[in-house]
């Protein structure tokens, strides 16, 4: 199986043109490339597919194997592969997700893709579309019992569902491995969450760690950057334009009032080419 490893502010995924031919097991070969130690090593596998109602197609896993909806990040990877290996000679492509379309911008330089500006869609609040357990028409500042603690947490999904939870302490220091998978498994979400620690530096900057479900922790994750820029604003802790700063690196999020959508603006690079020989069963 040709591939082609790619990362966007440090998400980084196993790419694969699947316009033509597809795998027999995706999600059996996602665990497989995913494995830092004998595979590849990535946070999961996306599948770049033909679309019947957009430009293109992507089939998001997460490094257990397990399906995603949405992937910011990995998004702008696709356009960046699409256009570098001469799929589209566009600057404006749709891409079909799990989460519905979307819609980016292409800033091309020197005939490569360098950095994708993302129209994410407006945020869901309601909590039984995210989805979460509680009560009422939002899930701001609702109390969550976890590893023997009271939090805070503010739910928005932008594709995929998060808990965002304001912490005092720099991102850094804090225990994320020690409270993440209480969050991610907690009987209040009926389909896991992912859930960002953030901590607001100004009216303009937070920074943030992620605990994603099905993969642990990563670099970055482009719809929790999103969710975090709505919940600092429900929470009237920031504007509506932040700069969200994570270990991989920043992510310019926009939440305009004008048509109430998320845009995302932020790098995508490729890594390195290869092929690799998956287990009988999975191409």
């Amino acid at each position: 199986m040709r591939f082609t490893k790619m990362q966007g502010a440090g998400n980084d995924y196993v790419y694969v043109d699947c316009t033509k031919e597809g795998l027999k097991d995706a999600s059996a070969a996602a665990r497989y490339v995913s494995d830092r130690h004998f595979g590849i090593g990535s946070d999961g596998l996306i599948l770049i597919r033909s679309s019947d109602c957009a430009d293109f197609r992507m089939d998001m896993y997460n490094a257990d194997g397990s399906r995603g909806e949405m992937c910011g990040n990995g998004i702008r990877c696709v356009a960046k592969y699409v256009y570098d290996h001469g799929l589209t000679d566009r600057d404006e492509i749709s891409v079909e997700t799990l989460a519905g379309i979307k819609y980016l911008k292409l800033t091309v330089e020197d005939g490569k893709v360098t950095s994708v500006r993302v129209n994410m869609g407006k945020p869901v609040l309601k909590p039984e579309e995210i989805p979460v357990l509680a009560d009422g028409d939002q899930a701001v500042r609702e109390p969550l019992e976890a590893c023997g603690r009271q939090w805070e947490m503010t739910c928005v999904s932008m594709g995929n569902p998060h808990a965002v939870v304001f912490i005092d302490t720099p991102v850094r220091e804090f225990a994320l491995e020690e409270f993440g998978p209480s969050f991610e498994n907690h009987s209040r979400f009926p389909r896991r969450i992912n859930t960002e620690f953030a901590r607001v530096l100004d009216e303009s900057t937070i920074e943030m760690r992620v605990w994603e479900r099905g993969a642990g922790e990563t670099l970055a994750c482009g719809t929790g950057a999103c969710a975090t820029a709505v919940a600092a604003a429900l929470n009237g802790l920031c504007g509506r334009e932040v700069t969200v700063r994570l270990l991989g690196g920043d992510l310019k999020i926009e939440w305009k009032e004008e048509d109430g959508c998320v845009y995302m603006t932020g790098p995508a690079a490729t890594v390195f080419d290869g092929e690799i020989r998956l287990p009988d069963g999975m191409e």
